[in-house]
């Protein structure tokens, strides 16, 4: 590990960084959005789920590298484009996200959507005040998995010259100097971590009736409880 080099070259670092994280943030966000409507569709409709998530199965199969070599042609855009990733890890995310949107709509209660139904809620009120809240505990743990899995993916663009922390990795097995190696795997695992803790939070801030894990008694505790048997 060559400390002197970081040292030399935070700036650069600071960029990939940055660049890495414009990169991420979009196909995660942007996944979420589209895959909302389209889970909740493919729960209403059997025909639908099974179209909506065989295609998604289908494009979630299609290796990252032939995606990013398709989009620009399908696009039109330049090989070297940023956009090319954004489009190719959306591609991917909403693949993911699809089928965890769709479960988690189809785990609200009947009976519970004909409540809402019964107390004169609009097909729209219904989905924001009711299936939405309910379907939010699954849709957070889907776009946890799919923030990780994005976040890694971005490094795949380096191999067509789309700089992100992935430059390192690929500068690093070129000239066999692995400094940049581990310096970019910290930095992405550091990025992932952090797109969780702000899932989290979110999670926590927007849905604070989710139930908690509760940590068992200790075994004394129990025995006391129990009379001491």
């Amino acid at each position: 590990m060559d400390w002197g080099w970081i040292g030399r070259n935070l700036e650069l670092i600071g960029t990939r960084t940055l660049e890495h994280l414009a990169l991420a943030a979009p196909p995660i966000v942007i996944g979420f959005l589209i895959s909302i409507p389209l889970g909740y569709w493919a729960s209403r409709t059997r025909v639908l789920r099974s179209i909506l998530l065989t295609t998604g199965n289908i494009l979630y199969t299609i290796p990252s590298i032939a995606l990013l070599v398709l989009v620009p042609v399908a696009l039109n855009l330049p090989i070297l484009d940023p956009r090319n990733v954004v489009v190719a890890l959306t591609i991917y995310s909403i693949a993911l996200m699809l089928r965890v949107a769709t479960d988690a709509f189809a785990s609200v209660p009947a009976d519970v959507r004909a409540s809402a139904v019964a107390v004169g809620y609009s097909g729209v009120q219904r989905f924001f005040a009711v299936e939405l809240p309910l379907a939010g505990p699954v849709l957070l743990a889907g776009v946890r998995v799919v923030s990780v899995s994005t976040v890694s993916l971005v490094t795949i663009g380096a191999v067509i010259g789309i700089e992100s922390l992935g430059s390192f990795f690929t500068n690093a097995f070129q000239v066999s100097f692995p400094t940049e190696a581990y310096v970019a795997l910290v930095l992405v695992l550091v990025i992932a971590a952090g797109f969780d803790v702000i899932l989290s939070t979110l999670g926590r801030v927007l849905m604070p009736w989710r139930p908690r894990a509760v940590a068992p008694k200790p075994i004394w505790l129990r025995r006391t409880a129990n009379g001491g048997a």
